[in-house]
Protein backbone atom coordinates (compact mmCIF):
# COMPACT_ATOMS: atom_id res chain seq x y z
CA UNK A 1 0.00 0.00 0.00
CA UNK A 2 1.67 3.18 -1.05
CA UNK A 3 1.11 6.37 0.86
CA UNK A 4 0.64 9.46 -1.42
CA UNK A 5 2.79 12.33 0.31
CA UNK A 6 1.92 15.16 -2.86
CA UNK A 7 0.69 18.43 -1.60
CA UNK A 8 -2.74 19.23 -1.70
CA UNK A 9 -1.50 21.99 -3.71
CA UNK A 10 -0.42 19.74 -6.06
CA UNK A 11 3.93 19.41 -6.89
CA UNK A 12 5.80 21.71 -6.18
CA UNK A 13 8.63 23.28 -9.22
CA UNK A 14 11.99 24.16 -8.70
CA UNK A 15 12.32 27.43 -10.21
CA UNK A 16 16.29 27.35 -11.55
CA UNK A 17 16.51 30.41 -13.56
CA UNK A 18 18.72 32.84 -11.74
CA UNK A 19 17.58 36.42 -10.33
CA UNK A 20 18.48 39.31 -13.02
CA UNK A 21 20.54 41.57 -11.43
CA UNK A 22 19.24 45.22 -12.21
CA UNK A 23 21.55 47.62 -13.64
CA UNK A 24 23.01 50.25 -11.75
CA UNK A 25 21.91 53.84 -12.41
CA UNK A 26 25.18 54.27 -13.94
CA UNK A 27 25.04 51.74 -17.20
CA UNK A 28 21.31 53.29 -17.26
CA UNK A 29 22.86 56.50 -18.00
CA UNK A 30 25.39 54.80 -20.60
CA UNK A 31 22.69 52.67 -22.19
CA UNK A 32 20.57 56.30 -22.48
CA UNK A 33 23.22 58.20 -24.15
CA UNK A 34 24.27 55.25 -26.83
CA UNK A 35 20.84 55.85 -28.16
CA UNK A 36 20.69 59.22 -28.16
CA UNK A 37 24.36 59.00 -29.77
CA UNK A 38 22.89 56.39 -32.56
CA UNK A 39 20.03 58.79 -32.38
CA UNK A 40 22.08 61.72 -33.39
CA UNK A 41 23.77 59.80 -36.02
CA UNK A 42 20.68 58.52 -37.75
CA UNK A 43 19.01 62.00 -38.43
CA UNK A 44 23.05 63.43 -39.03
CA UNK A 45 23.47 60.91 -42.11
CA UNK A 46 20.03 62.12 -43.85
CA UNK A 47 21.91 65.67 -44.28
CA UNK A 48 23.90 65.38 -47.14
CA UNK A 49 26.00 68.85 -46.71
CA UNK A 50 26.55 67.84 -43.58
CA UNK A 51 28.06 64.62 -44.48
CA UNK A 52 30.81 66.05 -47.08
CA UNK A 53 31.57 68.87 -44.38
CA UNK A 54 32.02 65.62 -41.88
CA UNK A 55 34.22 63.67 -44.93
CA UNK A 56 36.23 66.83 -45.87
CA UNK A 57 37.42 67.75 -41.77
CA UNK A 58 38.19 63.81 -40.99
CA UNK A 59 40.71 64.20 -44.17
CA UNK A 60 42.23 67.35 -42.81
CA UNK A 61 42.24 66.00 -39.59
CA UNK A 62 44.09 63.07 -40.91
CA UNK A 63 46.29 65.43 -43.00
CA UNK A 64 47.50 67.39 -39.87
CA UNK A 65 47.68 64.37 -37.19
CA UNK A 66 50.07 62.37 -39.92
CA UNK A 67 51.96 65.79 -40.84
CA UNK A 68 54.91 64.84 -38.83
CA UNK A 69 55.43 61.34 -40.78
CA UNK A 70 54.45 62.74 -44.23
CA UNK A 71 56.39 65.75 -44.65
CA UNK A 72 58.60 66.24 -41.44
CA UNK A 73 58.92 68.09 -38.33
CA UNK A 74 62.05 70.32 -40.25
CA UNK A 75 60.18 71.44 -43.44
CA UNK A 76 59.17 74.86 -41.63
CA UNK A 77 63.20 75.18 -41.36
CA UNK A 78 64.79 78.23 -43.08
CA UNK A 79 68.17 76.89 -43.04
CA UNK A 80 68.70 73.83 -45.84
CA UNK A 81 65.50 74.65 -47.84
CA UNK A 82 65.44 72.10 -50.41
CA UNK A 83 64.66 74.76 -53.50
CA UNK A 84 65.27 77.71 -55.04
CA UNK A 85 63.03 80.91 -54.10
CA UNK A 86 59.60 81.42 -55.89
CA UNK A 87 60.29 78.06 -57.88
CA UNK A 88 56.91 77.10 -60.00
CA UNK A 89 55.16 74.04 -59.52
CA UNK A 90 56.53 71.19 -60.62
CA UNK A 91 57.07 67.45 -60.33
CA UNK A 92 59.23 67.81 -57.24
CA UNK A 93 57.03 70.84 -55.78
CA UNK A 94 53.91 70.36 -56.50
CA UNK A 95 52.83 73.47 -55.19
CA UNK A 96 55.93 75.26 -55.76
CA UNK A 97 58.32 76.99 -53.71
CA UNK A 98 58.36 79.93 -51.16
CA UNK A 99 60.59 82.83 -50.85
CA UNK A 100 62.84 80.79 -48.89
CA UNK A 101 63.29 77.99 -51.37
CA UNK A 102 61.08 75.91 -48.70
CA UNK A 103 58.30 72.79 -50.50
CA UNK A 104 54.88 74.67 -49.96
CA UNK A 105 53.23 71.37 -50.63
CA UNK A 106 54.58 70.75 -47.21
CA UNK A 107 54.00 73.91 -45.51
CA UNK A 108 50.36 73.68 -46.04
CA UNK A 109 50.00 70.66 -44.60
CA UNK A 110 52.02 71.15 -41.61
CA UNK A 111 50.11 74.61 -41.32
CA UNK A 112 46.70 73.09 -40.74
CA UNK A 113 48.21 71.64 -37.60
CA UNK A 114 48.25 74.66 -35.67
CA UNK A 115 45.05 76.42 -37.86
CA UNK A 116 43.14 73.76 -36.95
CA UNK A 117 44.35 74.00 -33.05
CA UNK A 118 43.80 77.65 -32.53
CA UNK A 119 40.53 77.62 -34.69
CA UNK A 120 39.51 74.61 -32.17
CA UNK A 121 41.11 76.18 -28.82
CA UNK A 122 39.85 79.19 -29.86
CA UNK A 123 35.81 78.07 -30.30
CA UNK A 124 36.00 76.13 -27.16
CA UNK A 125 37.24 79.53 -24.87
CA UNK A 126 34.56 81.43 -26.98
CA UNK A 127 31.77 79.29 -26.02
CA UNK A 128 32.81 78.33 -22.57
CA UNK A 129 32.23 81.21 -22.07
CA UNK A 130 29.47 82.52 -23.95
CA UNK A 131 27.91 79.80 -21.78
CA UNK A 132 29.12 80.84 -18.14
CA UNK A 133 27.83 84.05 -19.00
CA UNK A 134 24.42 82.93 -20.87
CA UNK A 135 23.48 80.46 -17.95
CA UNK A 136 24.50 82.08 -15.13
CA UNK A 137 22.33 85.78 -16.30
CA UNK A 138 19.25 83.73 -17.09
CA UNK A 139 19.45 81.69 -13.74
CA UNK A 140 19.67 84.59 -10.99
CA UNK A 141 18.90 87.56 -13.56
CA UNK A 142 18.31 90.98 -11.38
CA UNK A 143 21.05 93.71 -11.07
CA UNK A 144 23.43 90.37 -12.31
CA UNK A 145 21.68 89.74 -15.37
CA UNK A 146 21.01 93.53 -16.53
CA UNK A 147 25.17 94.35 -15.75
CA UNK A 148 26.64 91.27 -18.00
CA UNK A 149 23.71 91.94 -20.81
CA UNK A 150 24.73 95.53 -20.66
CA UNK A 151 28.53 94.05 -21.14
CA UNK A 152 27.39 91.56 -23.72
CA UNK A 153 25.92 94.29 -25.58
CA UNK A 154 28.92 96.29 -25.51
CA UNK A 155 30.93 93.48 -26.75
CA UNK A 156 28.56 92.72 -29.93
CA UNK A 157 28.77 96.57 -31.08
CA UNK A 158 32.61 96.68 -30.63
CA UNK A 159 34.26 95.35 -33.77
CA UNK A 160 35.77 91.69 -32.79
CA UNK A 161 38.67 91.78 -35.51
CA UNK A 162 39.42 95.21 -33.51
CA UNK A 163 39.32 93.83 -30.33
CA UNK A 164 41.52 91.13 -31.18
CA UNK A 165 44.03 93.06 -32.88
CA UNK A 166 43.98 95.49 -29.24
CA UNK A 167 44.55 92.43 -27.04
CA UNK A 168 47.41 90.81 -29.68
CA UNK A 169 49.37 94.13 -30.10
CA UNK A 170 49.86 94.93 -25.89
CA UNK A 171 50.40 90.84 -25.67
CA UNK A 172 53.59 88.56 -26.45
CA UNK A 173 53.14 87.53 -29.79
CA UNK A 174 52.61 83.75 -29.48
CA UNK A 175 49.79 81.34 -30.29
CA UNK A 176 48.21 81.41 -26.53
CA UNK A 177 47.67 85.22 -26.98
CA UNK A 178 45.75 84.51 -30.47
CA UNK A 179 43.74 81.95 -28.81
CA UNK A 180 42.76 84.32 -25.72
CA UNK A 181 42.32 87.38 -28.41
CA UNK A 182 39.55 85.24 -30.20
CA UNK A 183 38.10 83.90 -27.48
CA UNK A 184 37.52 86.97 -25.59
CA UNK A 185 36.12 88.62 -28.00
CA UNK A 186 33.76 86.66 -29.88
CA UNK A 187 31.27 85.18 -26.89
CA UNK A 188 28.68 87.70 -26.81
CA UNK A 189 26.40 85.69 -29.44
CA UNK A 190 26.92 82.56 -27.96
CA UNK A 191 25.84 84.61 -24.03
CA UNK A 192 22.75 85.58 -25.71
CA UNK A 193 21.61 82.63 -27.15
CA UNK A 194 22.19 80.31 -24.20
CA UNK A 195 20.72 83.14 -21.82
CA UNK A 196 17.48 82.79 -23.94
CA UNK A 197 17.39 79.26 -23.72
CA UNK A 198 17.98 79.12 -20.19
CA UNK A 199 15.12 81.52 -19.14
CA UNK A 200 12.96 78.96 -21.31
CA UNK A 201 13.66 75.95 -19.58
CA UNK A 202 13.54 77.85 -16.30
CA UNK A 203 10.29 78.70 -16.85
CA UNK A 204 9.13 75.20 -17.15
CA UNK A 205 7.22 73.31 -13.75
CA UNK A 206 9.91 70.65 -12.81
CA UNK A 207 12.57 73.76 -12.05
CA UNK A 208 9.90 75.02 -9.60
CA UNK A 209 9.55 71.31 -8.04
CA UNK A 210 13.49 70.97 -8.09
CA UNK A 211 13.38 74.28 -5.48
CA UNK A 212 10.52 73.17 -3.75
CA UNK A 213 12.59 69.53 -2.82
CA UNK A 214 15.49 72.21 -1.63
CA UNK A 215 17.30 72.02 -4.75
CA UNK A 216 20.38 75.19 -4.66
CA UNK A 217 21.81 77.41 -7.43
CA UNK A 218 24.25 74.76 -8.27
CA UNK A 219 21.93 72.04 -8.22
CA UNK A 220 19.63 73.85 -10.55
CA UNK A 221 21.97 75.08 -13.00
CA UNK A 222 24.38 72.23 -13.46
CA UNK A 223 21.80 69.17 -13.41
CA UNK A 224 18.57 70.72 -15.12
CA UNK A 225 19.92 73.79 -16.96
CA UNK A 226 23.30 72.67 -18.07
CA UNK A 227 21.98 69.57 -19.68
CA UNK A 228 19.34 71.35 -21.88
CA UNK A 229 21.53 73.96 -23.07
CA UNK A 230 24.00 71.74 -24.62
CA UNK A 231 22.51 70.83 -28.10
CA UNK A 232 22.82 74.34 -28.81
CA UNK A 233 26.08 74.95 -27.50
CA UNK A 234 27.46 72.02 -29.25
CA UNK A 235 26.18 73.28 -32.64
CA UNK A 236 27.51 77.14 -31.63
CA UNK A 237 30.80 75.35 -30.96
CA UNK A 238 30.89 73.83 -34.29
CA UNK A 239 29.94 77.23 -36.19
CA UNK A 240 32.43 78.96 -34.13
CA UNK A 241 35.57 77.30 -34.99
CA UNK A 242 34.92 78.23 -38.87
CA UNK A 243 35.17 81.78 -37.36
CA UNK A 244 38.17 81.36 -35.40
CA UNK A 245 39.77 80.18 -37.90
CA UNK A 246 39.24 82.51 -40.27
CA UNK A 247 40.51 85.25 -37.45
CA UNK A 248 43.76 83.49 -37.00
CA UNK A 249 44.20 83.74 -40.56
CA UNK A 250 43.39 87.64 -40.31
CA UNK A 251 45.32 87.98 -37.31
CA UNK A 252 48.60 86.22 -39.16
CA UNK A 253 47.97 87.82 -42.20
CA UNK A 254 48.11 91.43 -40.72
CA UNK A 255 51.65 90.06 -38.53
CA UNK A 256 49.83 89.53 -35.31
CA UNK A 257 50.25 85.85 -35.43
CA UNK A 258 53.03 83.54 -33.59
CA UNK A 259 56.18 84.18 -35.89
CA UNK A 260 58.25 80.81 -35.13
CA UNK A 261 54.88 78.71 -35.84
CA UNK A 262 53.36 77.93 -39.48
CA UNK A 263 49.97 78.86 -39.86
CA UNK A 264 47.68 79.10 -42.98
CA UNK A 265 47.42 83.04 -42.44
CA UNK A 266 51.21 83.06 -42.14
CA UNK A 267 52.04 81.69 -44.90
CA UNK A 268 49.79 84.48 -46.67
CA UNK A 269 51.31 87.05 -44.65
CA UNK A 270 54.46 85.91 -46.09
CA UNK A 271 53.21 85.82 -49.26
CA UNK A 272 52.59 89.29 -48.56
CA UNK A 273 55.60 90.16 -47.48
CA UNK A 274 57.26 88.43 -50.99
CA UNK A 275 55.19 90.79 -53.27
CA UNK A 276 53.40 87.53 -54.18
CA UNK A 277 50.56 89.61 -55.46
CA UNK A 278 52.38 91.80 -57.85
CA UNK A 279 54.59 89.29 -59.23
CA UNK A 280 51.93 87.29 -59.56
CA UNK A 281 53.31 84.27 -57.50
CA UNK A 282 49.41 82.70 -57.81
CA UNK A 283 51.32 79.65 -55.82
CA UNK A 284 51.99 81.12 -52.79
CA UNK A 285 48.74 82.56 -52.28
CA UNK A 286 45.92 79.81 -53.72
CA UNK A 287 46.97 76.57 -51.77
CA UNK A 288 46.60 78.39 -48.38
CA UNK A 289 43.57 80.44 -48.97
CA UNK A 290 41.99 77.59 -50.76
CA UNK A 291 42.43 75.38 -47.53
CA UNK A 292 41.27 78.18 -44.94
CA UNK A 293 37.91 78.19 -47.31
CA UNK A 294 37.56 74.78 -47.25
CA UNK A 295 37.56 74.22 -43.50
CA UNK A 296 35.62 77.00 -43.03
CA UNK A 297 33.33 76.05 -45.50
CA UNK A 298 33.15 72.34 -43.80
CA UNK A 299 33.13 73.49 -40.46
CA UNK A 300 29.77 75.67 -41.48
CA UNK A 301 28.06 72.34 -43.24
CA UNK A 302 28.87 70.40 -40.16
CA UNK A 303 27.29 73.00 -37.67
CA UNK A 304 24.24 73.52 -39.75
CA UNK A 305 23.49 70.12 -40.12
CA UNK A 306 24.10 69.50 -36.07
CA UNK A 307 21.80 72.40 -35.36
CA UNK A 308 18.75 71.21 -37.79
CA UNK A 309 19.33 67.71 -36.52
CA UNK A 310 19.07 69.29 -32.46
CA UNK A 311 16.40 71.70 -33.27
CA UNK A 312 14.39 70.58 -36.19
CA UNK A 313 12.32 73.65 -35.78
CA UNK A 314 14.27 75.61 -36.97
CA UNK A 315 13.34 73.95 -40.42
CA UNK A 316 17.06 73.92 -41.87
CA UNK A 317 17.67 72.81 -45.27
CA UNK A 318 19.67 69.91 -46.03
Amino acid sequence: MTTDTTPPGGPTRTDTTPPVAKASPRTLAWQRRRRSAARFWAHYRTHRAGLVGLAVLVLFAAVALTAPLTVGSDVSSVTGAPGRPLQHPSGGFPLGTDRFGRNLLGLVVWGSRISLLVGLLAAVLSVAIGALVGITAGHFRGAYATVMMRITDWFLVMPTLVLAIALATVMSRSLGTVILAIGVTSWPTTARLVRAQTLAVESRPYIERARALGGGHAHIMLRHVLPNVMPLVLAQTTLMISSSILAEATLAFLGMGDPTVVSWGGLLQDAREAGAVSSGDWWYLVPPGIAIAVVALAFTLCGRAVESVLNPRLGVER
